[in-house]
This record gives C-alpha cells, structure tokens and sequence, in this order.
C-alpha cells in the first residue's frame, strides 16, 4: 500500500491511496475459507462446498468490502500519523469506471485543511464590559411589587386609577377569544385609559390593539397571540369587563421580610434594599457576562483574517447532510455557518496555545453546581450526596445534554481567560440604559 499526499495550495490537498493485491488478498482468502465452513448448498455436504463455487458466488462482494475498509482505516491513519488538521471530511473523487476485475487499485480524496493564523487579543478598539447597578428607581419598583405580591386584594365595582381588570378580549376575524388581567396603569394613552375609567362589571368596551400597551409583549399576552403576529397588530377588539380590583401594599415590616426570604434572614427595609439590590446585581453580572462573551466573539470573528478553503466546504457542506443539497443550496448554507466556523476554529486556537483543557472531574462538579441550582427552583435546597451524583450520572450519559453542559463550561472558561488578558473599557450603567443601549 502506498499513500501521498499532494498540497494544491495552502488550504486544500489530495491524498492518493494505492492498494495493491498484497494488502487484502490473505484477508479475503480467510473469508472465503470461513464462507465455505458455514456454506450450506444443496448437492454438497456442509464444509464440502467447492472453493470455486464460493468464490464466483461472494468472492467480489467481499473483496470490494475489504478494500473499502482498509481504504477508510489506512486513510484514517494517515490523517492521525501526519497530524493533518482538516475541515469537514475527507471527499472522495468520483471515478466512474473502477475495474473490480483489476489486483490493484488507486484512490483519491480531496481535503480542505485548516487554515493557520495568530490571534491578538490587544484590540485598538476597546470591547465595552457593561458594570450593571440596580439604581434606587428599580429598587423602588422591587419593594412595591413585593409589597403587592403579599398586598390584600380589594373587590372594586367601578374602574378607577390603579385597578387591576379581568376580562375577555374578543375579535372574531382574527379568532381572538382571551381571558386576561390587565393593570390599568400599563393601558397606553388618556384615550384608552378614558374609555375604562368609569367603567363596571359587566360593561364591554372597544379597544383598537395599536399602541394599546407600553410593551407589544404585554399585548401579546393578553390577546394570546404569537410573537410574529403582534408586530403592527391593527384591530378593534371588545373587552369585557368581568371583574375590577385594586391591590392593598402590604406593609413593610418583619412579617413581610419572613414571608419574602424566611425567618429572620432580613430585620429591616436597610437589609431588604441590600438583598434586593444583591440578587438584582447578581443577576445583571450574569447577563453582562454574556454580553461581553459576544462582544468578545465578534471582535474576535471581525478581527483575526484568514481564509477558508470555501469551494471544498461547500462542496462538502452538499453530501454532508441527511439530504443531499443543491451547489446553491450548499452555498447558502455555507454563508449561514461560515461566522460560527470562523469562531470555532478562533476557539479552538486559543484552548490550544494557552492550554486551557477541560477534564472529566471538572465537567462532573460543574454539572453537579447546574443540577443544584435546578433542584433549588424547586425548593430541595439540600439534595443528599448520593441523589446528587446519581443525577449527575443521569445527565452526563445523555450526549446531547453532556455536550451542551461542555459548551457552557468552556465558554466559562474562556470568559476568565478574556477578563484576564483583555483590557476592557468599563461602563457602569442602570439595567434600563443597560438594554436601551445594547438591544438599542
């Protein structure tokens, strides 16, 4: 057997694999005597069967077999001993007109290699780490929504300032038929909100849906309809008033603190702003977290140029599927895939020359944490040891979740690598100017 390797250019190869009679005549033979053991024919007693007989009957088949196994295991090889570092698999090149009669055979493949470049990490445009606060106003927002979660609801007959209402939109064209809760407070406009003051149990009102709510999800959820459909949204919907209330605050003091975080964990509104204003916070350093990982990703995709062997990868990206694709098809998708490609190859530099590795052990507590936090939501905040790791166990034997799990653990690592060797610019801002700006 004879297997070279020919460079086209930079980022694209052929591998030529010669397989002569020698490498797989002995296994075929071996085959065949073992065929014809087990051969059962009618005329010959078992065992007896004419090796002629055998080989015309199944000597092709099994030499086309061999020969495609010790294709694919000697070209597997090759590509590991010469620490070829490819993208995609290796296409074969068609040929039409293999002669199966023949002792010897040649085969080829194209490859597409991966490219090789530097990644700098000292961006002359400095990448933004957003520092999240929770000022006083949404603190204040907190304390009242706590103050109503735990408040004394009041049976009103009459709309007024400050009401809750609970009915039924209704818009036969569109199929519309929703009971819902709406504040009057996030009613949109004097218009709109004039037509409900006054109103009592039982009255029904039209309501045309644009700019009916400060937020087109709010109308979402009361219409019950998708997220595609609400956009520019312009009917008349009838609203039927069912019922009216008002919620009492309840009042802040010790009974509020316990019935909020447990006993004693908050002895006053001091404490309750702290604690209010520390899981806020935690919760933003998460989400900013993220922010800075895609700013990261896409500095780093827009800034590291190489190129990329386009023409095998489309060509590959075609056969690569459950469905075969179209050349046009094939192009599209490459457009689609091309920046996450371009990151992953970006990833994979940057674990690879700062040695940033990921082990089992690490993978087992880093699912263990996920597993706990999951089982606090649902309030088993002390799992024993033992249910624990048999969790764990559980989770990581399904490889989709396992994959997903490493995704999340390397993407946290690669998050302390960047604050680490990164030199951010840092904006300390409340989370509404948070959004506004990044989600603009």
């Amino acid at each position: 057997m004879n297997i070279t390797k020919e460079n086209i250019d930079a980022l694209n190869a052929v591998v030529k694999v010669e397989i002569s009679a020698a490498d797989y005549q002995e296994k075929v033979a071996t085959i065949l005597q073992d065929y014809r053991k087990k051969a059962d024919i009618p005329g010959f007693r078992k065992g007896q069967v004419p090796m002629g007989m055998i080989k015309k009957q199944y000597g092709k088949s099994v030499m086309i077999d061999e020969v495609n196994k010790l294709l694919q295991e000697s070209l597997n090889n090759f590509l590991k001993e010469e620490k070829l570092d490819i993208l995609g698999n290796p296409l074969p090149k068609m040929q039409d007109d293999i002669n199966w009669d023949a002792d010897d055979y040649a085969f080829e493949f194209e490859l597409g290699l991966a490219p090789e470049f530097d990644v700098k990490l000292d961006a002359k445009k400095k990448i933004t780490q957003y520092n999240i606060i929770a000022d006083d106003e949404l603190l204040g927002k907190e304390i009242e929504n706590i103050q109503k979660r735990y408040g004394k609801i009041i049976a009103k007959d009459t709309v007024e300032e400050g009401v809750n209402i609970a009915g039924t939109f209704v818009n036969e064209e569109k199929e519309i038929n929703k009971k819902s809760t709406i504040e009057l407070a996030s009613v949109k406009g004097k218009v709109n909100q004039k037509k409900l003051i006054g109103k009592k149990v039982g009255d029904v009102v039209e309501l045309k849906t644009k700019g009916l709510f400060d937020d087109d999800h709010k109308l979402m959820g009361a219409l019950g309809i998708d997220h595609d459909a609400i956009h520019g949204l312009d009917i008349v919907v009838q609203f039927t008033i069912e019922e009216v209330n008002i919620t009492e605050l309840s009042e802040i003091n010790q009974e509020l603190f316990d019935k909020v975080f447990g006993p004693d964990v908050v002895k006053s509104k001091e404490e309750l702003i702290a604690k209010i204003k520390e899981d806020a916070e935690k919760q933003f350093k998460t989400q900013a977290d993220q922010q800075l990982l895609n700013d990261v990703t896409e500095y780093l995709v827009e800034n590291t140029k190489f190129d990329l062997p386009t023409e095998f990868l489309k060509k590959w990206l075609a056969i690569a599927g459950e469905k075969p694709m179209t050349p046009e098809q094939a192009s599209e998708e490459f457009e689609k895939s091309e920046k996450g490609l371009r990151y992953q190859l970006i990833e994979g530099k940057i674990l690879k020359d700062n040695e940033i590795k990921l082990d089992f052990a690490e993978l087992q507590e880093f699912a263990k944490g996920f597993v706990k936090a999951q089982m606090a939501q649902y309030g088993q905040l002390n799992p024993e040891e033992k249910e624990l790791d048999d969790i764990v166990q559980r989770v990581l034997s399904n490889q989709d979740e396992a994959k997903r799990l490493q995704e999340q653990l390397v993407s946290q690592k690669l998050l302390t690598f960047y604050k680490e060797n990164i030199t951010f610019k840092v904006k300390e801002l409340n989370y509404e100017k948070f959004v506004k700006e990044v989600y603009k």
